[in-house]
């Protein structure tokens, strides 16, 4: 895992905006968005069910997998957690390589941290 601690571009604003957007809209604890090597993004929230738990990141990777996406170019997560866990990591990783950028925002938007998949 590397930290990275460059300003956001556009295109990574909108994955975190995505997030947050998806972390109020259902109420839920985090909201993660991912883009794939197309452009597209993927959405969503954490899962809370008795017998299903998946955090957001998780959750839009899987989204992403399911779409048939082949690679991912950034991911982004919005929560009060310091930093992405490393299962999330792992699955941005599986999916995106170690080198994918994986940003970590706060609920009001502001990146606390990006760091690598790897």
């Amino acid at each position: 895992m590397t930290t990275q601690s460059t300003e956001p571009g556009p295109e990574d604003r909108k994955i975190i905006t995505l997030a947050r957007s998806a972390r109020a809209r259902n109420g839920v604890a985090e909201g993660a968005a991912v883009r794939d090597e197309t452009g597209r993004t993927y959405v969503a929230g954490s899962v809370d069910l008795d017998s299903l738990k998946l955090s957001a990141l998780r959750t839009a990777v899987a989204m992403a997998v399911a779409s048939g996406a082949a690679s991912l170019e950034a991911a982004a997560v919005v929560t009060e957690a310091a930093a992405a866990s490393d299962e999330d990591r792992a699955a941005v990783r599986d999916l995106g390589g170690p080198g994918t950028p994986v940003l970590v925002a706060a609920p009001d938007g502001t990146v606390r941290l990006t760091v690598t998949a790897g």
